[in-house]
């Protein structure tokens, strides 16, 4: 028997009039001579130079004055130096300062791909058979710099997807430091073994166990200065990227959350947060909590992070440390088996690993559970977003990489008391790039980081050869007698 899948005819495309308003710094000698520039000017050509843009900006963000001024302060530090009194500067004077130190981002101008979906908190005012979800997506702008951002979407009765139009601005987060660290945690950060291991002992020999920012920052500060050896100095302001590593984003309440995006505020991750895997976890006293492992990019390198969430609005974010929080491709079971956190991932790059722990942020002894095994899937297999329960195992969607680089989705089945063992994996892919999917950013490249269950129907959002998404349905009932069955069928697609 055949095995019928349908793709969706609803498709989110990559949007380049959504920008955000970003501090933008030409170094500072130039700074130096912007400013002076604008101090040199009159009240009334401040006024004149200034109006205009507040007047055409404000159509384009929901707070412009805001962002300036912020932007401005960020110029503080230069104007001692300038014999220049930061503190006597008239508001339009810095706004028109913050202005020439302001660019806009289009955060979506080169691709929107790589989604996930989950169940919205907000269940109310909807008709029978129907559910609310978001959508989070991989959107990359200019520099190929990779954000997260949202849609909010509609399961109908019959598991179709309706996926909301966006709202008509673009908002950052606030960003807040943690206030206080534990130095243990804190040094043993993956991040941590890429800094010189001399300068860190120093600045740790000067922390007691428990110890805040604004401390930490000073004795960074202090031990650069004091550095006797100039080609040492570059090596401390690096070890300030550790504290970044724990940080809260909060979003203004009156935002859609269309209107959020997630942007790389660290230095760990300022060339991408990547490939956001969301779950709805329920704890076992039935509390819920939203969790996503999302791959943090400094151009270099890529970490494993992970973000909390109760309400779209504020977010936790957080390190994963342990030998098991490395590469891409981590997925948090959606709760704990046998009293204990469940997290698959890929440490390899190619084969899929389970691990276990009492604590989400250590991850220790990955065990292999899953290897490539069809042609389709020789070169790597990985997950495809956050295990799915079901009432005979738990649903696992997966990528893998075969001739040409060419992705492919499969799906496997996982023991519900003991995930490391495998019921049944479909032999042949049930989502293949068709002639329309496989032109993109990326050609040939299918790829999804979660998917969810609606009306008998398993609804997978997936990305077309990173460049835009779409959706694709198929039977429930009939996936898992296929793979009960353990039998290889050519998957029909329809």
């Amino acid at each position: 028997m055949r095995l019928s899948i349908e793709r969706e005819s609803e498709k989110v495309y990559p949007d380049m009039k959504r920008v955000i308003a970003r501090y933008f710094f030409y170094g500072e000698e130039r700074a130096r001579q912007v400013i002076r520039r604008v101090m040199e000017l009159s009240d009334d050509e401040v006024y004149g130079t200034i109006s205009p843009i507040l007047q055409e900006y404000s159509k384009r963000h929901r707070n412009i004055t805001r962002v300036l001024s912020r932007n401005c302060a960020r110029l503080q530090p230069l104007f001692p130096a300038l014999g220049l009194d930061f503190e006597q500067l008239t508001p339009y004077r810095k706004l028109l300062l913050g202005s020439y130190f302001t660019h806009e981002y289009s955060i979506e101008s080169a691709a929107f791909f790589n989604p996930s979906i989950v169940e919205d908190p907000d269940q109310s005012e909807l008709q029978e058979g129907e559910k609310r979800v978001i959508i989070s997506f991989r959107a990359v702008g200019e520099g190929h710099i990779s954000s997260i951002v949202f849609r909010r979407a509609l399961l109908d009765k019959d598991a179709n997807i309706h996926v909301l139009p966006a709202g008509g601005y673009i908002d950052e987060a606030e960003t807040v430091r943690s206030a206080e660290y534990h130095k243990a945690a804190f040094f043993a950060q993956p991040l941590a073994a890429q800094l010189n291991p001399q300068i860190l002992a120093e600045v740790a020999g000067q922390l007691a166990d428990r110890f805040e920012f604004n401390l930490l920052q000073k004795i960074v500060l202090e031990a650069q200065a004091a550095q006797p050896d100039a080609a040492l100095k570059p090596d401390y302001p690096p070890v300030l990227w550790l504290a970044e590593a724990y940080h809260e984003l909060t979003f203004s309440l009156d935002t859609d959350i269309s209107d959020r995006v997630l942007f790389p505020v660290a230095d760990f991750e300022r060339r991408g947060m990547e490939d956001a895997r969301f779950v709805r976890f329920v704890d076992d006293d039935g509390r819920v909590v939203y969790y996503a492992t999302y791959t943090a990019y400094d151009g270099f390198t890529v970490a494993p992070k992970l973000l909390r969430t109760e309400d779209f609005i504020t977010f936790r974010v957080m390190p994963l440390h342990g030998t098991g929080a490395h590469n891409k491709n981590l997925a948090l079971f959606p709760r704990k088996i046998g009293g204990r956190f469940a997290m698959l991932s890929r440490i390899d790059g190619w084969r899929n690993y389970l691990m276990y722990s009492d604590n989400l942020n250590i991850w220790q002894e990955p065990v292999q559970i899953q290897e490539p095994k069809s042609t389709w899937e020789f070169i790597q297999i990985g997950n495809c977003g956050s295990p799915i329960e079901t009432e005979h195992g738990w649903l696992i969607i997966t990528h893998g990489v075969g001739p040409m680089r060419r992705y492919c989705l499969g799906v496997s089945l996982l023991d519900l008391n003991d995930p490391a063992i495998e019921i049944g994996r479909l032999s042949e892919p049930l989502l293949i790039p068709n002639k329309e999917e496989r032109e993109g950013y990326v050609p040939n490249v299918l790829y999804s980081c979660g998917s969810i269950i609606h009306q008998g129907k398993l609804v997978i959002p997936y990305g077309l050869s990173d460049y835009c998404s779409s959706f694709v349905t198929v039977d429930l009932a009939s996936l898992l007698a296929k793979l009960l069955d353990k039998c290889s069928a050519v998957q029909e697609v329809t």
